[in-house]
C-alpha cells in the first residue's frame, strides 16, 4: 500500500511547539511506518520523518512571514496532485483545496476533515461528497450535510506525557489567545476561586490580547508563558490542579485536553462541540456551562483520581489505536476504488 500523506504548511511537521493538525500528521504518519506501510509525506522542506519527504515550501509559513501562504499552498497542492497517480491512496490533511484536484487522479482521495472554520467552505466538500471519502474527527463535528467513512478521534503519543499522581496548585489555561478558546474566562475563573493562572499558547487575535488578556497579566496570580515546545508542555500540563477549557465554539477535538489528561490532570471545559466525548464527566474532570459553574466544581476536582485520567487516555486516544482505525479505513477506501477517484486513467 503506498500513501501520499498531504500534510498543511503552517507550521514544520511535526511542530516545534504549535501546530495540531500537523502534529496529528506526524504521529499517523510515523505510526504507519512503523507497521511497514510505504507512505511518502508531502510537508514543508524542513519536516523530519521516517517516511520519504517531499517538500516545496522551506518552512511553514506561519514561522517565516515573508512566504506567502496561497502562493506555496498551491505549488504544495500541486506537487502531489502531479504525482498522485503513483500512490494507491491519497490521504489529505489539507483541508478543501485539495479536493478540487481530486477529480484529476485515478487515485482515491480520502480527507480527515479537522473542523470548519466556516460554513462557507461547505460548499466545496458538499461538491466533493461521494466522490472522495471523509473522516470526522468527533461525531459532534460531523457536518449532516456531508457523508462520512468514519470517525476516528486523533491519538497521542504517551510516552512523550508522564502520569503525575499528585496535583499542583495552579490553574492552566492551554491554548490558542483567541475569543473561540476563553482566555477571558478561564482568568475569570481563576480569579473567581483564588488560584493562580497560567497562561500558555500562541497569540492569535493581538486585539483580543491586549484587550481581554494583557491587563489581567502580573507575573503572580496570571502569568503568560507564551508557546511551549514538547518538554515545558509535559511539565506545565502535569503540574497543574486543572486544565481550565471554557470554550465559546463548537470544538472539533482538543488536542491540550487529552494531553492533559495523560499527565493526569483533570479538565474543566464548556460543555461544546467534542467535549463529551473527549472528558469523561465525573472522572476525567467535569463539563459546565458557565464560569460561575466552573468556578463551583473546581474544589470537586481534588476528588478526581488523576491515574483514572490517564487510564482513559491509553484506553481511548492511543496513537496505536488512532493508526489502526486509519489502516481499517485505508483498506475500505481500497475496495472500492473507482468510487473514490477521479476519471483520468492511470499512465
Amino acid at each position: 500500500m503506498k500513501i501520499a500523506m498531504l500534510a498543511p504548511i503552517a507550521w514544520r511537521t511535526p511542530p516545534e511547539h504549535y501546530g495540531p493538525w500537523e502534529s496529528v500528521v506526524s504521529l499517523l504518519t510515523e505510526g504507519l511506518v512503523a507497521r511497514g506501510l510505504d507512505v511518502t509525506l508531502f510537508a514543508t522542506q524542513n519536516s523530519q520523518t521516517r517516511a520519504k519527504l517531499v517538500g516545496v515550501c522551506p518552512r511553514g509559513y506561519e514561522e517565516d512571514r515573508s512566504i506567502i501562504p496561497k502562493v506555496w499552498e498551491c505549488l504544495h497542492v500541486a506537487e502531489l496532485f502531479e504525482c498522485a497517480d503513483a500512490f494507491d491512496l491519497v490521504h489529505n490533511h489539507f483541508d478543501y483545496l485539495p479536493l478540487t484536484y481530486s477529480q484529476m487522479t485515478s487515485t482515491p482521495v480520502l480527507t480527515t476533515i479537522h473542523g470548519f472554520s466556516s460554513p462557507a467552505i461547505l460548499p466545496v466538500y458538499k461538491k466533493y461528497d461521494r466522490r472522495t471519502a471523509y473522516v470526522a474527527i468527533s461525531n459532534a463535528d460531523r457536518s449532516p450535510q456531508l457523508t462520512y467513512l468514519a470517525t476516528i478521534h486523533h491519538g497521542i503519543d504517551l510516552g512523550l506525557f508522564t502520569l503525575q499522581a499528585d496535583p499542583g496548585d495552579y490553574l492552566l489555561f492551554f491554548g490558542r489567545i483567541h475569543p473561540d478558546k476563553g482566555a477571558r474566562e478561564a482568568i475569570a475563573i481563576a480569579h473567581e476561586v483564588g488560584r493562580r493562572l497560567i497562561i500558555a499558547g500562541i497569540i492569535q487575535d493581538e486585539v483580543y490580547f491586549e484587550s481581554e488578556v494583557k491587563p489581567h497579566l502580573d507575573g503572580d496570580r496570571v502569568a503568560f508563558v507564551g508557546s511551549v515546545g514538547p518538554t515545558r508542555r509535559e511539565a506545565l500540563l502535569g503540574g497543574a490542579y486543572a486544565l481550565l477549557h471554557p470554550i465559546h465554539f463548537a470544538e472539533p477535538f482538543g488536542l491540550s485536553v487529552v494531553e492533559a489528561m495523560a499527565c493526569g490532570t483533570p479538565v474543566v471545559a464548556f460543555n461544546r462541540g467534542s467535549m463529551p466525548e473527549v472528558v469523561q464527566h465525573g472522572t476525567t474532570g467535569y463539563l459546565v456551562s458557565s464560569v460561575d459553574e466552573a468556578a463551583a466544581i473546581l474544589p470537586a476536582v481534588r476528588e478526581i483520581d488523576r491515574k483514572a485520567c490517564r487510564r482513559w487516555v491509553e484506553q481511548r486516544f492511543g496513537v496505536d489505536r488512532m493508526v489502526n482505525d486509519y489502516i481499517r479505513v485505508y483498506k475500505q477506501v481500497l475496495a472500492e476504488p473507482t468510487r473514490y477517484a477521479g476519471g483520468i486513467a492511470r499512465s
